[in-house]
């Protein structure tokens, strides 16, 4: 007689081989092992798996490749893929070729559990990364590693579909994952770390709604070895990619930027944590027409949130309810003309409410730069130990401002002062009557007595 506690037992062997093992839960398809596909094999596998894959695709069959070491080159993915392994266990190693895993115009790329070991050995400008899958109708790439690539490890453009679950790490040519003029992608859950020049990347060819989610990705250690101010060296950056969304992520210690947005409309950055940035953390630049930066914690940086260039037509934003605190000067080249040492830096038609800044070298807000200063609120902000409370522009031509309501506490230089660009030029305003500033509203700011 089989005892209750036994059969539990015996159930509950079952549901970890069901979940743990797909080797041996693997069921439907065809096993890579019994077409010549071996693991362990010294020679090059790539032509054996890419004619099975090819046979699959005709009937529409996932094949499923045993744990290992399959040395591989030039894969190139046929109409219908479904290349399954072990996470952890099965790895594809590139041999050196033209590209390492390249699809183009596929209707199915389904890739998941593989390792893919680009070995850093390069591949053609095509490739131009360890996976490059180009036009599918449907994307699923999840619980793989890619690691060691030449230039990217993944790339994806023109395509629909899920990324999730992915470690991509040392892509020593640019960057971790490449999102690039796609219809609809979702990139979440992933760890993209150690990367020589960017980590998430969201792009265009041509400035248009994108509407990538880029979500609950953890990103860190992100250099910058090709340099700049600020065109490398970022956790996740946008450009001209409209309708996109950052939220919830975890970036730390990038050399530049933690979330980077360049010309990108209707654009949301919420919820991310953001340590340890070498320039601006959050960044909103050029050509945008709105911009939701929201619930983020920004700590440590040489500015917090910038949301500028009204000059490019860089306007429209809410910045509500951040955490900005522990902001240097100190940024990774040489720069006389800029001011670093800021908690949120903004231009032009937007609502600043609700956020706390704490311990900024510099100023806690900077609102404006010369002459483009228009429709700025700020209100109901906590801003404390820092040397000026809000700097605002009074050069000739700005226009409405209104600073009310907010608290500003330890400061050494005070509350609210008048500059023309890097010079300061009035009292502190929110102790007199700003009557020569007939465009800005200062009241009911609560200072230190």
């Amino acid at each position: 007689m089989i005892s209750r506690r036994k059969f539990v037992s015996g159930l509950g062997a079952i549901a970890a081989i069901s979940t743990t093992s797909p080797a041996l839960g693997f069921t439907g398809g065809w096993r890579a092992f019994e077409h010549g596909v071996r693991p362990g094999a010294a020679e090059d596998q790539g032509l054996k798996l890419q004619k099975l894959l090819e046979k699959a695709s005709l009937e529409n069959q996932p094949v499923f490749l045993e744990p290992g070491q399959y040395i591989v080159s030039n894969l190139t993915l046929p109409r219908n893929t479904r290349l399954y392994g072990v996470k952890g266990a099965t790895t594809l190693q590139f041999l050196g070729g033209d590209h390492f895993l390249y699809a183009e115009n596929s209707e199915v790329v389904d890739l998941r559990g593989l390792t893919f070991d680009g070995r850093l050995r390069p591949v053609k400008e095509y490739a131009d990364g360890n996976v490059r899958i180009s036009n599918a109708k449907s994307v699923t790439i999840e619980h793989c590693h890619l690691t060691n690539a030449s230039a990217y490890g993944l790339i994806i453009d023109r395509s629909e579909g899920i990324v999730s679950s992915n470690q991509v790490e040392n892509a020593l040519g640019f960057g971790g994952i490449m999102s690039m003029a796609n219809t609809g992608l979702t990139i979440s859950h992933n760890t993209v770390q150690d990367c020589a020049n960017a980590g998430i990347l969201a792009y265009r060819w041509e400035r248009g709604e994108d509407n990538t989610i880029i979500a609950n990705n953890r990103v860190r250690r992100i250099a910058s070895i090709k340099g700049g101010t600020g065109q490398h060296g970022n956790g996740i950056n946008s450009y001209q990619c409209d309708g996109i969304m950052i939220t919830d992520n975890h970036i730390s210690d990038c050399a530049f930027s933690t979330v980077r947005s360049n010309s990108c409309s209707n654009i949301q950055i919420t919820n991310n944590t953001c340590l340890r940035a070498g320039e601006t953390s959050i960044y909103s630049e050029f050509a945008f027409q709105g911009a939701n930066i929201t619930g983020n914690i920004v700590d440590g940086a040489a500015r917090g949130i910038s949301i500028a260039n009204l000059d490019h037509g860089g306007r429209l934003s809410i910045c509500a309810n951040n955490l900005v605190r522990n902001i240097h000067e100190s940024v990774p080249y040489a720069d006389d003309q800029h001011i670093f040492g800021i908690g949120i830096l903004a231009e032009a038609d937007i609502a600043i409410t609700g956020n706390v800044v704490e311990n900024t070298k510099r100023f806690g807000m900077l609102l404006g730069w010369g002459p483009y200063l228009q429709n700025v609120v700020a209100s109901n902000n906590v801003v404390r130990k820092t040397k000026t409370g809000f700097y605002v522009s009074v050069v000739e031509g700005i226009g409405t401002a209104s600073i009310t309501d907010n608290v500003i506490s330890e400061t050494s230089r005070g509350g609210v002062i008048g500059h023309r660009w890097q010079e300061a030029v009035t009292n502190d305003l929110s102790q007199s009557n700003n009557k020569d500033y007939p465009t800005l509203q200062i009241q009911r700011n609560k200072l230190d007595s």
